[in-house]
C-alpha cells in the first residue's frame, strides 16, 4: 500500500492552533486507513487517498469544524519525497538550517526572484518542482526576513516547512 504524508502548518507550535494528535487520529482512520503521526506539529501518516485534492480539502474542513484551527494541507507521497531531496541543490547545507517548504500548488511566476531580494547574507533559496528549499544558513530561522506572510504573500500560495532531519524521518515513515 503507498503511504503519504498529510503536512499542517503552524499547529501544536508555540501554544497556539492547538490540535491534539490523537484525536486527529481517530477521526481521520475512517477516510485514511491506518493513520499515524509523527512529532505534534501536524505530520499525519496515512494510506494514499484515491482523491488526494478532495482528501486535503475534508482534512482541513475537519480541522477547522472540530479545532477551530484553519491551516493548509498539503500531501506528498513518498515517491515524492524522496524526489524532492534527492533533487534540492543544497547538499552542504545543514540539516537543521535546510528546509523544504512544500506548496499547495505551483508558485506565482517570479516569486523566486522577488524572494531573492529579501535573503539575508547566508541565505539561499531554490524551487523544485512545488517545493521550495530554503538554506537559512549560520543565522536560521530566526533571522530571517522570509516569514510565513512575506512567503505566503510572494509564492501566491500556502505552504509549510521542515527542515531536512523531518523530512528524511518522513521518507522513512512513509516507505
Amino acid at each position: 500500500m503507498t503511504r503519504s504524508v498529510l503536512l499542517l502548518r503552524a499547529v501544536n507550535v508555540s501554544g497556539r492552533n492547538r490540535v491534539p494528535m490523537a484525536e486527529l487520529r481517530a477521526l481521520l482512520a475512517p477516510d485514511l486507513g491506518e493513520v499515524s503521526t509523527y512529532i505534534a506539529s501536524g505530520n499525519i501518516v496515512c494510506d494514499h487517498p484515491s482523491d488526494p485534492a478532495a482528501a486535503c480539502a475534508r482534512v482541513r474542513a475537519l480541522i477547522a469544524a472540530e479545532f477551530d484551527v484553519g491551516t493548509p494541507v498539503v500531501l506528498r507521497t513518498h515517491d515524492a519525497l524522496v524526489a524532492s531531496v534527492q533533487r534540492q541543490p543544497f547538499t552542504d547545507a545543514s540539516e537543521k538550517m535546510l528546509h523544504a517548504m512544500f506548496l499547495e500548488s505551483p508558485a506565482s511566476s517570479g516569486a523566486v526572484e522577488a524572494l531573492q531580494e529579501r535573503l539575508v547574507p547566508g541565505e539561499r533559496i531554490a524551487l523544485v518542482g512545488d517545493d521550495l528549499w530554503i538554506d537559512y544558513g549560520e543565522g536560521g530561522v530566526h533571522s530571517t526576513k522570509l516569514t510565513k506572510a512575506v512567503l505566503d504573500r510572494v509564492l501566491g500560495v500556502a505552504g509549510t516547512a521542515r527542515n531536512l532531519r523531518t523530512v528524511r524521518r518522513l521518507i522513512e515513515l512513509t516507505a
